[in-house]
C-alpha cells in the first residue's frame, strides 16, 4: 500500500470516528468514537485500537518521536477518560483525539518520506502496548468500581 493511500485511509478514519455527522439542529460534529464508546467495557478499548491506525502511519513517516508520543498520549486520554460511562463519551466529542491526531501527521509530515527503522517501530509498539495497558486497566478499574458499588448497594436494608 502507497504512503498516499494509508494517508487518505487515516484522514477518513479520523474524520469518522471524531466528526463525520452534525448533530441536527447544532453546529456539533461528533463521530462513530462516543457512539462506539457506549458500548459497556471494550467500546473504547476498540476506538483506541482504531485510532491507533494514524500513529502506525505517522510512524511509517518517520515523524519525530516526540509527535508520536503526543500523538500516544491524545490515544491515552481518549481511551481512559472515554472509558468513564455517559461523560467520557461526552468528552471525546469535545476532545477529537483522531482529528488532533491526524492534524499532527499532515503538520509533521512533510519533506522526506523514507521508510521506518526497527528502532521507530520498537518504540511504536512499546507506545501501543502501554497505552492498552493503560485503557484496559482503566476499563478494569472501573469495572471493579462498579461491582464494588454493587456490591455495597446489595448489602444495604
Amino acid at each position: 500500500m502507497r504512503y498516499s493511500q494509508k494517508f487518505e485511509i487515516a484522514r477518513f478514519l479520523a474524520v469518522l470516528l471524531d466528526r463525520r455527522y452534525t448533530i441536527p439542529g447544532t453546529s456539533i460534529r461528533i463521530g462513530l468514537d462516543p457512539i462506539i464508546g457506549l458500548i459497556p467495557y471494550v467500546g473504547d478499548t476498540i476506538v483506541s485500537v482504531a485510532g491507533a491506525f494514524i500513529l502506525i502511519v505517522a510512524a511509517q513517516s518517520q515523524l519525530p518521536k516526540i509527535v508520536l508520543v503526543r500523538m500516544s498520549l491524545n490515544i491515552a486520554i481518549n481511551g481512559m477518560v472515554g472509558a468513564i460511562p455517559v461523560l467520557g463519551d461526552l468528552f471525546s466529542v469535545w476532545f477529537k483525539s483522531n482529528v488532533r491526531n491526524i492534524e499532527l501527521l499532515e503538520r509533521y509530515a512533510v519533506g522526506d518520506r523514507r521508510t521506518s527503522t526497527a528502532g521507530d517501530w520498537v518504540f511504536v509498539v512499546g507506545l501501543l502496548l502501554g497505552i492498552a495497558f493503560l485503557v484496559m486497566g482503566t476499563v478494569v478499574g472501573i469495572i471493579w468500581l462498579l461491582t464494588r458499588a454493587w456490591e455495597i448497594l446489595q448489602g444495604m436494608p
